[in-house]
């Protein structure tokens, strides 16, 4: 039974919106600066061709592009999400494709590509469950909700049976494939898959299975979206079962997987021995929000935010640049050393949950300079040149995601679950007489409109004021307004004209989050 109150409360905030407000079909965004407008618009006709019918299910997906010709769960449901604003069909196919493809032993495909449906690795990294809840809840689609929920405890049951051999309670790795990291050291002379393609089953010889930080973090994830679509089904005790699950995965991720002397995660192999390799699994994890904010303010510290380590001219590299297994040259579709389209992808699930949104400013801005250089949309570029490797095919969705995203994130208004956030940013290239126009999960239209100094803000055809110097306007789905938020790397003045309110001046620090 759904409790519709619970589940129907984000959609009727979101339809708080006069009756009369203008609507858009899909955002628009133009921008006087020609290179960042073609840029955009070459992605978005990068990722319009790449929505494909894939065999197996019927409806259109949007599919990994470049040198895979198919959708993958480690990534494709969240790419979906990220572009369900230009397609929402697309978004939910994304996740009922999977949840179609179940085995009946609860096994979700790895992959559903042209040529196969895959069973013969779990490759995981994004929570489909996490994916799913946060369409579900942004569409009211109570049907996705429900599949979404079955399906998904019956994964989280087979993972539990087949993936936690050693009795720990983690997540275990069996292949390289698992975690989708091809051609990394941090599985050097591992088979790819697992035996005969059955991800039930581990070769022997490789001191395997191992204790996998990310893909328990996974698991963490999908347990917290599970608790939460519990809740909104009305099943309280299994809500709680699911948070108490997941409360004890962390602690188990925390306890046996972190190495505090190097402020890192590793996978603990069959031997019981750490594999050392500093990588991604960093902000994987992070990405799950498993680490408190005084633990992240230390691996913000000593890795993240270190520009010997992972924060490159071009963040963040596959490896850490000081390790001694970063791979050169730079192979294609390496997880040894570039940095990849899918990290900065999923960088937004965790950069801002932690603060760090000034910081992350630099990031996007120096991703999509490299894109604009290229123009050519692929999976990977060198973290110190930003140059991207030309052996990859292009036209691959994730970096196509990253221009389209980051445009919006950088300068543009984003709506999140119970929030409306606008960037404000002029100067920034893709500020330059831009105007941002933004389809709300209601119904109405969210604008941005800059001049020289900042822009007009409107929703739904009333004006919400002006503001001049850069900032992130926090509001409720309906406009009103909560916080201000420093989202440069320097302190900024700015003038806040809010409408019905009288005008201030303020000097706002980086991620200072000042409530209005």
């Amino acid at each position: 039974m759904i409790d519709r109150r619970m589940f129907m409360a984000g959609t009727a905030a979101a339809m708080a919106v006069p009756a009369f407000a203008e609507t858009t079909s899909q955002p628009q965004f133009t921008t006087a600066n020609a290179r960042w407008q073609a840029a955009y618009d070459k992605a978005l006709a990068v990722l319009a061709a790449n929505v494909q019918v894939v065999p197996r299910y019927a409806g259109p997906v949007l599919i990994e592009g470049a040198d895979y010709a198919g959708i993958w769960m480690e990534c494709g449901p969240h790419e979906a999400l990220i572009y369900r604003k230009f397609r929402p069909d697309v978004a939910r196919n994304a996740h009922m494709t999977f949840f179609d493809l179940q085995r009946m032993d609860g096994q979700l495909p790895c992959n559903n590509k042209v040529t196969e449906t895959g069973f013969g690795q779990i490759q995981m990294v994004v929570p489909i469950a996490a994916t799913a809840w946060e369409v579900a809840r942004a569409t009211g689609d109570e049907s996705l909700l429900a599949s979404a929920y079955t399906a998904c405890s019956a994964w989280d049951a087979w993972l539990l049976k087949y993936r936690n051999t050693r009795g720990t309670g983690l997540t275990e790795g069996f292949c390289t494939y698992d975690t989708g990291h091809d051609n990394s050291p941090r599985w050097a002379g591992i088979p790819p898959q697992c035996p005969n393609k059955d991800a039930k089953y581990f070769p022997a010889g490789f001191a395997l299975p191992r204790l996998c930080p990310d893909l328990s973090a996974t698991t963490y994830g999908a347990r917290l979206a599970l608790s939460e679509m519990a809740k909104a089904l009305g099943k309280t005790t299994e809500a709680d079962r699911w948070s108490e699950s997941a409360d004890q995965m962390r602690r188990l991720i925390l306890e046996k997987l972190y190495v505090a002397e190097d402020a890192a995660f590793y996978d603990l192999d069959a031997n019981n021995a750490f594999v050392r390799v500093r990588s991604d699994i960093l902000s994987r994890v992070c990405g799950e929000h498993v680490v408190d904010q005084a633990l992240f303010d230390e691996l913000w510290t000593r890795q993240i935010h270190n520009p010997k380590a992972f924060w490159t001219n071009h963040p963040m590299p596959s490896v850490a640049l000081d390790d001694p297994q970063f791979v050169r040259p730079l192979p294609k579709n390496s997880w040894g050393g570039p940095s990849q389209a899918l990290t900065a992808l999923r960088a937004p699930r965790w950069m801002e949950h932690y603060g760090r949104a000034a910081e992350f400013s630099f990031m996007m801005t120096r991703w999509c300079e490299g894109l604009m250089a290229d123009m050519t949309f692929r999976q990977q570029m060198d973290p110190e040149t930003g140059k991207f490797t030309q052996e990859d095919l292009p036209n691959y969705s994730p970096a196509a995601l990253v221009m389209m995203d980051y445009t919006w994130r950088l300068a543009g208004v984003v709506e999140e679950a119970e929030a409306l956030h606008w960037n404000v940013r002029p100067g920034h290239a893709a500020a330059q007489s831009a105007r941002f126009s933004l389809p709300t999960d209601g119904g109405a239209a969210a604008i941005m409109t800059y001049d020289g100094k900042g822009a007009d803000l409107s929703l739904a055809g009333k004006p919400l004021g002006h503001i001049d110097g850069v900032a992130r306007l926090v509001t409720g789905k309906s406009g009103t307004p909560q916080s201000l938020l420093g989202i440069s790397e320097k302190p900024e003045k700015i003038t806040l004209r809010l409408s019905g309110r009288t005008t201030r001046k303020l000097t706002i620090r980086p991620n200072e989050r000042i409530a209005l």
